[in-house]
Formats: structure tokens, sequence, C-alpha cells
């Protein structure tokens, strides 16, 4: 057995008889506390003509409820030193704050007002939709961040998960208060919702806090499951921008879904792959051919379904050199297995890196909520940790065959000129 060598977690995940789902976790040894709602509903649950709606409601609930406007929020938080923080993601979205332990009841009542009583004011949506179209305009300035849009949507054709979090200009341009206030209606209901917490607290008094902000909504429909998994496909897609210097990369394979049960083999193979600063990519790529400044792979994992992806940025006469480069290792976890000594520097960077980002109240909070929207109960760490560790290299070796060889995607951003990649790849179906 591996232990984390920390005290057991107290963790409390109850029910409430709306609906509502409710994790805390008590750390008596610090003085501040995270609290935040989680909706069980992202941009995969949008028509294409609404792309992008849920992005616009998470911008949309600052901008003044029936008891804050804008200003008062903003002045509130900054008021008991506190930090507020949202996103939107394809499966979900979350609201959060941080603040000092005494602050969490003043903390609780701010998150609680603006997921409950938005205004969606039309003076402010108007003004939203420029900012959001600015948002657009910044990805497209941002080389990385646009080979990856390209990517996802070449890969995951005529999907949701394959659109654009932020929407469209056309989408964006088109929503109404109408149709933001029903979409709201719609989705903020207890069913759909988790309120996670951790750092100094008592569940009883969160509970309380909670039953008191939350809990007479009604329950509203249960959540609905995904349509149907996305079909991943064998694309290679070029876009060209004059202006960049570099050219951008990004290629990627099918990965596991959430709970997959080799969901801990496939994070080692990919700290293997390009997770890491000793990682084949970066140390083969990077270090001894200097082609690259930077080069990494990472997984994506949704409900039912994921990718892995390599992202590289290069010079255009590197190019086919680095995407070469890239298949070969790709390859060669297929053909050769991995030494031991290189399969335990994964598999401690991986734990490593797990439990030094619980560190602080606000990663405990959103691990909370992570782990209920994927799993619906909280894993254990030595759970987690001794997975990772019964991780073998035949593990690697099967599951680099099941991924690797599956279909496969190439973006190419940059100052192309008629280019396109040449890919020499054993092994693959279509």
């Amino acid at each position: 057995m591996v232990t984390s060598g920390l005290p057991k977690p107290m963790i409390v995940r109850e029910v409430l008889p709306n609906g509502l789902t409710l994790v805390t976790e008590s750390m008596p040894h610090v003085r501040s506390a995270a609290v935040g709602v989680w909706l069980r509903r992202g941009s995969r649950h949008e028509t294409p003509a609404r792309t992008g709606i849920s992005h616009f409601i998470e911008h949309m609930v600052f901008k003044g409820t029936r008891h804050r406007s804008a200003a008062a929020i903003a002045a509130e938080v900054d008021a008991i030193g506190g930090f507020m923080d949202a996103y939107t993601a394809k499966e979900h979205a979350a609201f959060h704050l941080k603040v000092l332990d005494e602050h969490l009841p003043r903390a609780l009542d701010i998150v609680v007002d603006i997921i409950r009583n938005p205004l969606f004011d039309p003076v402010e949506i108007a003004k939203e939709k420029r900012v959001i179209l600015e948002e657009i305009s910044m990805v497209e300035d941002t080389p990385d961040d646009l080979v990856m849009e390209l990517f996802t949507g070449a890969f995951w054709p005529s999907h949701p998960l394959g659109r654009p979090i932020l929407g469209t200009r056309k989408s964006v341009r088109s929503f109404t208060r109408g149709q933001l206030a029903g979409f709201f209606r719609d989705v903020y209901h207890p069913g759909n919702l988790v309120v996670a917490a951790a750092g100094r607290l008592a569940h009883e008094t969160t509970r309380s806090l909670v039953e008191r902000g939350l809990g007479d909504l009604s329950p509203g429909r249960p959540p609905r499951r995904p349509e149907r998994p996305p079909r991943p496909a064998g694309r290679v897609v070029t876009r060209s921008k004059r202006e960049l210097e570099q050219v951008h990369i990004c290629l990627g394979v099918p990965a596991y879904a959430q709970g997959h049960d080799d969901r801990y083999g496939a994070h080692t193979l990919n700290v293997i792959l390009g997770g890491s600063m000793s990682s084949r990519l970066f140390q083969n790529v990077r270090e001894q051919r200097g082609l690259v400044y930077a080069i990494s792979s990472g997984i994506s994992a949704y409900s039912d379904a994921g990718s892995l992806c390599v992202y590289a940025g290069t010079s255009r006469r590197a190019v086919d050199e680095v995407l070469q480069l890239t298949l070969d290792e790709l390859q060669r976890l297929q053909d050769e297995p991995v030494p031991e000594e290189e399969l335990r520097r994964a598999k401690d960077h991986l734990k490593g890196s797990l439990m030094l980002s619980l560190e602080s109240t606000g990663s405990r909070m959103s691990h909370l909520a992570r782990q209920e929207l994927a799993h619906g109960r909280q894993l254990d760490l030595d759970e987690v940790l001794e997975r990772i560790e019964r991780v073998e290299a035949e593990d690697l070796t099967r599951i680099a065959r099941e991924l690797f060889a599956g279909p496969m995607t190439v973006s190419v951003l940059g100052n192309l000129d008629g280019y396109r990649p040449r890919l020499t790849r054993r092994g693959a179906r279509a």
C-alpha cells in the first residue's frame, strides 16, 4: 500500500432534498476557506445556433443581480480580501470565491446571489457582446490556443465537443435577453448544481448556509446525459497566417474517458511522452536537437471521450522533422517496453504533481467538485496513488497500441505559403 503520509481528509458528501449536491472538506490547520458552485452543463450541451451561450451567461452573472450591482459585487469581494473567479468548460461551468475562514458566510452569499439572481440587463448584454468578441479576437491572436481550436474542430467534426467554448462571432452577436434568461432557467437548477467547499469550516454550518441560499429552489428536470459520444476523425488541417514567425503544430489521437480503468496508465504514458521536462519529446526534440522552444503533450478527458494531444512550436523548415520525430516516439512506445527507471520516474512525477496541486484550499475545493462531476463520489487519495503505483510497463505498451493506432488529426498554423505536412505513419487505422 502506497500512502500519502497525510491525515485522512474529513470529506462529507450530502444530497439535499431538492437534489443539490454538497461536498465539503474540513481543513482545520488553515485560516482560509474556498467555496464554489459547479454547474453540470457546459458548451457541449448547447445547440449549434446557441454555441457560446454558457460562456456568455458566465460573464453576465457578474454584471448585476437583483441585490447587487456589478460594482457592488466587485467592491464586496475586495472588502473581504477575497479572490473570485469563474470559467466555462466543455461539460461544466464553475463560480468560486476564496476568503479568510471568518468570511465564508458572506462569500457563499455572494456566490449564491450571482448564480441565482442575475438581471441580464440589456445594456450590459450589449457591452458584454463586445467584450466576448474581443476575447474571440484574442484567441485568433494567440497561436497556441488557435491551433488547438483548429485541432478540436477537425478531430470531433459535427459534434458539440468540437465547437469553441466562446462561440462564434455570429452566435455571440445573435444572443437576446430572452435566450439568455431562458437557457439560464432551464439549466441552473439544483439537480445540475454541485456546491463544494474546503478549508477551515464545519459541514453542518456550511450546509445551513447552502440551504438558506439555495434550499428553496425547485428541483427542475434531472440532468441529461450527453446525447452521443463523439466519433474522432483522422484529418490534416492547415491554416496560414502570414504574420506568425513560428509554425504551431497540434497532433492528437483518441484517449480514454474520465472513468476508464486505464486512465492512470494513460496519464503515466503521457508523462513519459511529453508531460514533463524529462519526457522523450522534450529531451529528444528540444534538448538534443534544438528544433523547438516548446513541445509537450497532454490529455483532455470527458464523460465519454478523450484526446491525447502533442503541441509544438517550430520553424517552417523544421515542421516535417518535428512531426516525424513525434510519430517515431509514438511508435517506439508501441514497440518497446518502457524501462523500469523511466517508469519509476514518471510515476513519482505524476504522484508528486497531484499532491503538490492539492496544497491550497482553492485547489482542494476544485478537486472535490471535479471528483463529484466525473465520478459521482470522492476518490480517496491513497486509492489514486495506489492505482498509479500499480501501472506496469506492459500496461503502457498495451495502452500505447490502443491509443496511438487510432484516428490521428494534425492541425498546423503559421506562415505556410501552400505547405502541407508529410506524415509517414506505421500501424495506423482509418
